[in-house]
């Protein structure tokens, strides 16, 4: 060989040698060993390779790219939420927050307020029991004691027409916290939490928020000093009643110094925001005279108290470390109302646009994304492996992709992921943000491997049943720990 040409080919060579993996992905080249050990481990769970979609991409050092089904498009459960929150972190940017307004059409005389309190709502994802007790307390503290007038509840700030889709749970508990939907009247996620503890005295049972439109009736019996039972042991039945109250009937045993609990969404937002706004007033010592509805805020209404959410940084990380589906799904409409267009007239569908748009001009591959809901709530949701990868690669690369990653589980810390992949070598080492529905099963976000290597990874496991699935994905992360594909040899991106 001429000598010139085989310094040129030895350039060549070492040129593609300093080639960051993630460029080497498209390279038609042989499989790895850790491939072949996930599809084994594929075959042994769920039995069949079509069952799951894979993706693991070095970001920071040696490794090579590994793709299984990578294009075949999923049903990604819960992972649906990383594109939210990056798309929200992007388009409405990190230090956005949420204020909820309370204003009046009448006068303060003395220790009254002759006039109607109107609570102008923001679509806050995380207005809460505490934050509403604080701002009705700044009116107890003006001296304000009695209001003569009604509740008005403003909910103007989404656009929903056609309501919401719903989501078919197959399930037996339709007031589930999982299931609640995303309203412009959300407080306190909608839930009543329930407690029951038994004493020297008998059973005592109470809720909270505690409103007149929501009864307990205690069938708990106590029992002798003993174990304290699982939340499966005792029976929760709800009725509704023609007087437009509701009761809960609990049932069950429970020995002394235990108590059980049960978290349920039971009325309509608009009624539950206005029984827990009048609740709050009560207990502070005060008293409306007029009824709660809902309805517009008049225009030369004068402004009396606000409250302000956090950023939108801890939002997301509320959101993703315990897989929140309403606060998603509220983000998902704020998102829409944020960029509505003359001709948009739903703020789900203009959100999903908005959504689509932001990951287009990140150069992402839309074809065959399916968004739905934001929260990955859906059978409709749909993902390639190979489009999560690129998502994840264009985080790693954000402005705000530190604050997408620090809001993701830590393996075997926190979160969902906090029983998973203990007592092993990867605790704390990668922060995974988890899925689950019916027949699907995912994980997506970064690990790092033993060399330090940092790697971006989407697994969803698609099959009936998945019981399997999480162990499965469990070994994509431990393996992608001990045995990391190794850059002496190419793979193939199939």
């Amino acid at each position: 060989m001429h000598a010139s040409v085989f310094k040129q080919a030895l350039i060549t060579l070492l040129c593609l040698m300093l080639v960051p993996a993630p460029a080497l992905a498209g390279n038609p080249t042989g499989d790895t060993p850790w491939k072949a050990r996930i599809l084994d481990a594929t075959l042994n769970a769920v039995e069949t390779k079509e069952a799951v979609s894979i993706a693991a991409v070095p970001m920071n050092g040696p490794g090579l790219s590994q793709f299984i089904n990578a294009d075949q498009s999923m049903s990604p459960g819960s992972i649906m939420k990383l594109i939210t929150t990056f798309a929200a972190l992007e388009t409405l940017g990190p230090a956005h927050h949420w204020e909820t307004r309370f204003l009046t059409d009448g006068r303060m005389v003395g220790n009254a307020l002759h006039g109607n309190l109107y609570v102008t709502l923001s679509g806050d994802p995380r207005l809460d029991q505490e934050r509403l007790w604080s701002v009705m307390r700044e009116l107890h503290g003006m001296g304000i004691r009695t209001i003569n007038g009604d509740l008005v509840l403003d909910g103007q700030v989404f656009q929903l027409p056609d309501g919401l889709p719903a989501f078919d749970d197959k399930g037996d508990n339709p007031y589930a916290p999982f299931l609640v939907q995303p309203s412009p009247y959300l407080t306190n996620f909608n839930l009543f939490h329930f407690q029951v503890r038994a004493d020297e005295r008998g059973t005592h049972a109470w809720s909270s928020p505690s409103v007149d439109a929501v009864r307990i009736n205690n069938q708990v019996t106590a029992t002798g000093d003993g174990p304290c039972p699982a939340r499966h042991h005792f029976d929760w039945t709800t009725d509704f009643n023609a007087d437009n109250t509701v009761t809960v009937t609990v049932e069950g045993e429970l020995p002394k110094g235990c108590r059980t609990t049960s978290y349920q969404s039971l009325l309509a937002p608009e009624h539950y925001t206005a029984a827990l706004i009048r609740s709050i007033w009560k207990d502070l010592g005060g008293r409306f005279t007029g009824i709660s509805r809902t309805g517009t805020t008049p225009e030369d209404a004068r402004l009396v108290m606000t409250t302000r959410s956090k950023d939108l940084v801890s939002m997301v990380r509320d959101i993703n470390k315990w897989s929140n589906n309403v606060m998603a799904r509220q983000l998902l409409l704020m998102i829409g109302a944020a960029h509505r267009q003359p001709e948009d007239d739903d703020d789900r569908e203009a959100g999903i646009r908005v959504v689509h748009e932001w990951l287009a001009s990140r150069d992402i591959d839309t074809r065959g994304v399916v968004i739905d809901n934001g929260a990955g709530l859906s059978r409709e949701s749909r993902i390639s492996a190979r489009q999560g990868a690129r998502i994840l690669e264009a985080a790693w690369q954000s402005p705000f992709g530190a604050d997408l990653i620090a809001s993701m589980p830590l393996i075997a810390t926190d979160g969902t992921m906090a029983q998973r992949l203990r007592d092993t070598a990867l605790k704390g080492k990668g922060r995974i943000k988890t899925g689950y529905l019916r027949n699907v099963r995912s994980i997506a976000g970064f690990t790092r491997d033993e060399n330090n290597t940092t790697w971006a990874v989407i697994g969803m496991v698609n099959h009936a049943p998945a019981w399997n699935g999480q162990a499965l994905l469990d070994k994509v992360l431990y393996s992608l720990y001990h045995k990391p594909p190794s850059a002496t040899t190419l793979s193939r991106a199939d």
